[in-house]
């Protein structure tokens, strides 16, 4: 439940744009700081399944049709999990903290936002600024820049 703004939030053009700023846009293969196999605006799909491999190389409209599709799950996700009202600046928040980490479920920051502590949830998205890299859990500078737009995103007036 999103509450007044009903279960048909979308990503703002201007929360596509965030995310696409934070992921940038890799036209070919690479691997993520954690080792993860990477294309396009944070795609990761399709690696393991060979619609992808690491010589692959793709454009623009095609990385934007791969995060507009990855984009549905995790917008359901904060739909199905926010049990109390946000604004569009939230909802954009959430969704870009959703589609770097896919952690919303587990989080603080969840459990502070639906007992009505919008600070304390933008404080608990900060957290998630470690990757795991070459077995050891290391704060990430760039995901510490990342938590913090997102947070003041998060709790940026409609």
């Amino acid at each position: 439940m999103i509450g007044a703004y009903g279960d048909d939030m979308e990503t703002s053009p201007d929360g596509v744009d965030f995310i696409k700023h934070w992921e940038g846009l890799a036209t070919k293969a690479y691997r993520d700081v954690a080792g993860v196999w990477t294309i396009g605006y944070g795609h990761t799909a399709g690696f393991r399944d060979g619609r992808f491999s690491r010589v692959s190389v793709i454009d623009e409209p095609c990385a934007e049709a791969l995060l507009r599709a990855d984009l549905g799950p995790r917008e359901d996700t904060v739909r199905r999990l926010v049990a109390v009202a946000i604004n569009q600046h939230a909802f954009d928040a959430l969704v870009s903290f959703e589609f770097n980490t896919g952690a919303l479920s587990r989080s603080t920051a969840l459990r502070r936002l639906n007992d009505g502590d919008r600070d304390g949830a933008a404080e608990a998205l900060q957290w998630w600024n470690k990757a795991t890299v070459a077995g050891a859990l290391i704060v990430v500078p760039g995901l510490v820049r990342r938590r913090a737009a997102e947070a003041a995103l998060f709790l940026t007036p409609a």
